[in-house]
């Protein structure tokens, strides 16, 4: 006996598809409180949202239908990419 990870996946992506407009409010929501409170990162906000939002779509099944968005990643502004600091083990 064991946990069908494959049928609470489904679940899931059924949910996100029924309720995916009610998710990007929400989404879209904590991305304006976000940037209430920290105004000087509202471009890393915006792009951790559209990050977000890309995924629920993903998720919920709908990573063809959409059509618009940008293909690829952009690299962000926020600097260089290589590692966040020494490991120190």
């Amino acid at each position: 006996m064991g946990i069908n990870f494959g049928e609470i996946k489904k679940k899931a992506q059924d949910a996100l598809s029924k309720n995916s407009d009610k998710v990007e409010q929400g989404l879209d929501k904590a991305s304006g409180f976000a940037k209430s409170k920290f105004g000087d990162k509202a471009d890393k906000i915006d792009n951790a949202t559209q990050k977000a939002k890309d995924a629920l779509h993903k998720q919920a099944g709908d990573e063809g239908d959409q059509g618009g968005g940008q293909g690829g990643q952009q690299p962000g502004p926020s600097g260089p990419s290589g590692p966040s600091g020494p490991s120190g083990h």
